[in-house]
Parts: structure tokens; sequence; C-alpha cells
């Protein structure tokens, strides 16, 4: 790899690969150590094309569950099956994987900039912004990056665009599955908000056990599946269909908004 090698979006490789071993090492005991990040269905990471994968997946943090992602793929992909033991892995990381994240929040602060570089694809939201509702139409930029990630590797999206639970699923995500015809990988994880704030910068408590499953990729029927059968195949893969909400009880539910709302953290 060349010195100053960029990706599609002109970011240097060389650079992104720092980046990743340096806040991959200062991050991993927070999944491995302080908490605990118990991993399901790894090995299907294994099998998937070097290009054109989509996962999705709930969302409870703004950064921990990316992070965490970065950490379980790279794993994988090193033989660590289920696991992300040692740090090895993060030597030679997957270079082309992004996530899609919200312009504003990438904007937020030095951190946030640098975790951009990692690889955000970075979106202005059509229904809200600087925390109120807003209604604008799709930057058509934003969505053919997305297309220039895909052709180049793998995108990571949180199709209820909140970290709030059982919110509905936009139909961005089906719009780009049926147009772009992608691999759509399902993750479903739990405990990230109770380990972390929620912009998942800053531990909110130490032993929590976090889950994260890796399920098989979804059955789509890209021509003939419409918007809203893709939205119902999302919101049952990632547990976030409403009917769901009959197999949580009402007074954990009531746990995890209290949860959303706190700004306390404990070390």
């Amino acid at each position: 790899m060349g010195l100053f090698k960029r990706n599609p979006f002109g970011h240097i490789l060389f650079i992104k690969k720092w980046l990743i071993r340096i806040l991959g090492a200062m991050t991993h005991r927070r999944y491995r150590g302080f908490n605990e990040l118990q991993i399901e269905g790894s090995e299907i990471i294994t099998e998937l094309p070097d290009t054109n994968v989509l996962f999705i997946a709930n969302h409870q943090t703004y950064f921990a569950d990316v992070v965490a992602m970065f950490h379980v793929f790279n794993a994988s992909l090193s033989g660590r099956v289920d696991n992300i033991k040692g740090i090895g892995y993060l030597w030679q990381p997957k270079l082309n994987i992004y996530y899609v994240a919200a312009k504003e929040t990438m904007q937020e602060g030095w951190l946030p900039r640098i975790l951009a570089y990692v690889g955000a694809i970075t979106v202005e939201r059509t229904w809200r912004a600087k925390g109120k509702d807003v209604q604008r139409e799709v930057n058509p930029n934003d969505t053919e990056n997305i297309k220039i990630a895909l052709n180049d590797g793998w995108v990571i999206t949180f199709p209820q665009g909140t970290t709030k639970s059982f919110k509905p699923v936009r139909k961005g995500t089906a719009h780009i599955i049926k147009q772009h015809k992608p691999i759509v990988v399902p993750i479903v994880i739990d405990g990230f908000r109770r380990s972390f704030d929620k912009k998942g910068l800053r531990m909110k408590k130490k032993g929590i056990l976090q889950s994260f499953i890796v399920k098989p990729p979804l059955d789509i029927d890209y021509d003939n599946d419409t918007i809203d059968q893709i939205v119902e195949k999302i919101e049952y893969a990632i547990e976030q269909h409403p009917s769901f909400l009959k197999v949580i009880p009402e007074e954990e539910l009531k746990v995890q908004e209290e949860l959303d709302k706190t700004r306390q953290w404990k070390y």
C-alpha cells in the first residue's frame, strides 16, 4: 500500500490505518475488561464478499456501537470466532469499512471529526436538525456517497436513525437496498446504553454484559419486494418491530427510557 494512497473519499489509508489501530487499542477494554462483549454469529463475517455489503443494526449510542463493530469485524477476519481476545487483529484492519452518520453529529468537536476520518459517510437528516423536527428533501450527494462506499467495501447503517428503541425504520434504507442490491446483514446489540453515555464516548457503568449478535443475510427479492415489505423485514431482523414490545417487560422499557435521558456516568 502506497504511503499516500487514498480511498474514494480522499482519506489517506495510511492515516486511517493508524487511527483504527490507536483508537482500537484505546477502546478495547471497554468491550473486554471493564465490560464484556458477548458475540454470536461472527463466523458469518468471514463468508462475506469484500464489497457491496450493508450491515443494518439497532442503535443505542452514537459511537460505541460502531466502534464495537470495527472490533468484531476485524477480529473475525483475523480468525477469532465470537471473541475479541488480544488486539493483534488491529494491526492489519479492513480499511474499506464505512458507517452512515448524521453530519451535525460528526462536526461536534475534535473527537467526532477524528472518528469521521475512520470511515463516516455523513448525511443530512431529512426529519431532524439541531434538536428540532424538520422536513427537507434527501440530499442526492448523500445517496451517491453511500453508493460509492458500497462499491468500495462494507457500509454500516442504523435504519431507525435514532438511539431510541422501537422507533420506525426509515424508508431510505429500503430504497438503498432496492437500488444497489447489497447483501444485507442484520446485527442486534444490547447493553450499550447501560455501559456508556448517549454519545458512547464516556463509560457510565462497569460490569455490564454487552451482547452483539450477527444474523444471516436477509432474504430479499430486490425486484419484487416493495419498500414497505423491506422495511418490515428490517424491523424484524434488528428486533425493532412493534411486535417485540410484547415480549419486553414494561418496567424494562421505562428503565431504558430513563437511561436514555441520564447524563450521569460512573467509572
